[in-house]
């Protein structure tokens, strides 16, 4: 009896002692007194607002210094538009401090999301419905692939003056872009790299061999490729012909790659 009633009485004891620490822990008590009264923000922002990030992080202060719930409170933080990032820390006696890094566009993604810089899928805002950006697509798993890739074709095209408006992969893993000057160019799934830098190679002799736009090429062929052209180029000092609507049909011609 008189060892069940010391252990009893060692319970009781470790039971006054630990309810205060408990309690400050989880903001029961102590709140005001070892309050997070001061925010620090530090990061470089153009569109994160001052006053969404406050009311995000206000309700996880007010719990005070021991019993803010850091990992609550940085997901709410990540919550918010053109929050890429963050990391909340506390700094003693009464300061919560975020680091934030903002989404970088740097490029659409289907119709109604962005690519960030660091790789991240984000939706599109209503700003930046107009902005020009390229525009890339695929499946979201392979993002990386996809920005790879387009990095590649860009540098490929830049020396002959052109640019790369859009670059995308179906579900099938089939490849296809579109230069700046509106030439579509259907690569294929399989060594798409060898196939664009064989074509990139002979662009010029195709394209000074012929007075009309390139419209189309197909490089899904093991010797060469499958090219349409568009109508003449007319000077201005000619009278431009009278075509009625749906016409002028492309004339496709095989080029050989060597």
């Amino acid at each position: 009896m008189n060892a069940l009633l010391r252990i009893l009485a060692w319970l009781l004891a470790v039971a006054l002692v630990a309810s205060p620490v408990v309690a400050v822990l989880n903001g029961w008590v102590g709140a005001e007194r070892w309050s997070l009264s001061r925010l620090r923000v530090t990061g470089q922002f153009e569109r994160v607002q001052a006053e969404p990030l406050r009311a995000a992080l206000a309700p996880y202060a007010r719990a005070g210094y021991f019993a803010v719930r850091l990992d609550d409170a940085q997901r709410a933080v990540e919550r918010l538009p053109w929050v890429e990032t963050a990391v909340v820390r506390k700094q003693w006696p009464d300061v919560l401090e975020v680091q934030v890094v903002e989404h970088r566009p740097f490029a659409r993604w289907g119709a109604d999301r962005l690519l960030s810089e660091r790789g991240r899928l984000f939706p599109l805002p209503a700003d930046l419905a107009e902005a020009r950006l390229p525009q890339l697509g695929g499946p979201d798993a392979r993002t990386a692939e996809v920005v790879e890739l387009y990095n590649e074709t860009r540098a490929l095209f830049a020396p002959l003056g052109y640019g790369v408006a859009t670059l995308g992969m179906d579900a099938r893993g089939s490849w296809s872009l579109v230069l700046d000057n509106g030439t579509e160019v259907v690569i294929g799934r399989d060594d798409a790299r060898a196939r664009l830098a064989r074509f990139v190679r002979v662009l010029p002799q195709l394209l000074a061999q012929q007075a009309r736009p390139l419209q189309r090429a197909d490089l899904r062929y093991t010797n060469g490729f499958t090219l349409a052209w568009g109508q003449p180029r007319q000077s201005s000092s000619s009278p431009s012909p009278q075509v009625p609507a749906g016409a002028a049909r492309p004339h496709a011609a095989q080029a050989s790659s060597t």
